[in-house]
Parts: structure tokens; sequence; C-alpha cells
């Protein structure tokens, strides 16, 4: 299986991400000492939750480029070979 394809665009906001968790991490345990405005409780949790919000796209990007891969048949529904048949051979009931 080949490996997925993941925009450069959604890379960079992952890796912008990664850094605000690690930023955040830092300045809870201490190890880091931010500026006066990030330095406050709710700074940290906003920038715990943009981090977040930045990784997930990345991550919703590669989870759909793998079911792709997966299963072909379920994520391109609209297309192959029974993706336009006739109502009346879809409820023909033989009689």
């Amino acid at each position: 299986m080949r490996s997925p394809v993941i925009p450069k665009s959604l890379l960079l906001l992952e890796a912008v991400g990664m850094a605000l968790l690690l930023l955040a991490l830092l300045s809870f345990n201490q190890y880091v000492t931010l500026p006066a405005p990030f330095n406050g409780g709710a700074a940290r949790v906003g920038m715990l939750f943009a981090g977040v919000a930045l990784i997930l796209p990345a991550a919703v990007a590669l989870m759909i480029a793998l079911a792709r891969q997966l299963a072909p048949r379920l994520m391109n529904a609209g297309s192959g070979p029974f993706a336009h048949q006739d109502k009346e051979k879809r409820d023909d009931a033989d009689h």
C-alpha cells in the first residue's frame, strides 16, 4: 500500500499545532517562562485548544486518504459500474 499524500499546508498547520502544544506543556510544568499575556492559566488552556485545533485538519485528511485507499468503493459511491442503474432494474421483483 502506498503512503497517503497530505498537502504541505496541512503539514505546516500540524507543525504549528505541535509547537503550540509543546510550548503549553513546557509552560504548565514551568520549564519556560512566557511573556505576560501568555503566562496566565487561560492563555495556556487557549494554547492547548489552539494546538489541538491546528492538528485536527491533518488528522482528518490522513484518515480520509487512508479510507480511500482501503475501501475505494465506499468512498467513491458515485462512480463505478453499478452507479447509474435504471430504477426498473433496481426495483425488479422478478415475479
